[in-house]
């Protein structure tokens, strides 16, 4: 019967024969390796997204400013009082 040797395995029977400062080197090389993967799945994954309108994306904004008329668009007269200023 032949016993299969995974990559887990190679990779912990190579680590144990480390000494304590080389097993941290190769710990800090994997969080930056890892780091680096985030950092790249993070930037394909925002290249990916579709545009969206500003409207979609201040939507949660929207309503938010207190003191000012509800419509501007039909407040024609503030926004002559504000032209003539």
């Amino acid at each position: 019967m032949s016993q299969t040797i995974t990559k887990e395995d190679l990779l912990l029977e190579r680590f144990n024969l480390l000494s304590s400062e080389r097993q941290q080197q190769l710990l800090n090389f994997a969080a930056f390796l890892l780091f680096q993967e985030k950092q790249q799945h993070e930037e394909n994954e925002g290249a990916e997204q579709e545009p969206i309108s500003f409207l979609e994306s201040a939507k949660d904004l929207i309503g938010r400013v207190d003191g000012g008329p509800g419509d501007l668009a039909t407040n024609k007269e503030y926004l002559k009082r504000l032209g003539s200023k």
